[in-house]
């Protein structure tokens, strides 16, 4: 699928045309630099392979700086690659940005969401609790309870919900509007919310 790479500046709020107030999530949509291109000849398949942001040459690995070079381009942030270009419009060095998108459009937005760290079962899980005491709990009002079956099979079934890691996984969001284009500032207000903390980073898919 083909898209760009993006950064997530925060939320709020604009009017419709209607005078509906839309929310909205603000997304500076590139500027990404093409670095490479794969062909079916050279690679197997096709693609663009797109860079985003800044990042100093001493901090960049020597296999990444050698391919900056080649390219002519600065060391990035990061490189991703993006299929369903049609390759023979571009060429290493053209830059995407937001008028990549047009007003109206349904795009994906993959991203990694907040890491909530270690959380037990009523959080994770929205287990009952309090008045919801169940599984052998009368004292302990937010304890998962029992987790075993009967002596057949004698053992914790895999997939048992339970305390652990929340948070911090790859999300992708289909269906979003782009509800407004900014070209001159690289920006995007896409309706509703995407995955990730403030300036994390996004891919902004077509669909």
């Amino acid at each position: 699928m083909s898209g760009i790479i993006g950064k997530k500046l925060g939320m709020s709020n604009i009017f419709g045309n209607d005078g509906e107030i839309i929310p909205v999530t603000i997304i500076q949509a590139g500027p990404c630099k093409v670095v490479n291109i794969r062909t079916k000849e050279k690679n197997g398949y096709e693609a663009l392979q797109l860079a985003f942001g800044e990042k100093k040459e001493k901090h960049t690995s020597k296999p990444l700086a050698g391919q900056f070079k080649s390219s002519g381009i600065v060391p990035s942030l990061l490189l991703k690659e993006f299929r369903n270009f049609n390759i023979g419009d571009y060429k290493v060095g053209d830059q995407l940005g937001a008028d990549f998108f047009v007003e109206g459009e349904t795009i994906k937005v993959r991203g990694r969401n907040k890491g909530k760290g270690f959380q037990g079962v009523m959080r994770r899980h929205n287990f009952g609790g309090v008045g919801g005491t169940s599984h052998g709990q009368s004292d302990r009002l937010r304890a998962p309870g029992s987790i075993g079956a009967s002596s057949y099979p004698s053992r914790v079934f895999k997939g048992q919900r339970m305390a652990g890691r929340m948070g911090n996984e790859n999300v992708t969001i289909s269906g979003l509007q782009v509800v407004k284009v900014l070209p001159e500032q690289n920006l995007i207000f896409v309706k509703g919310a995407v995955p990730g903390a403030i300036n994390s980073i996004l891919e902004l898919i077509k669909k």
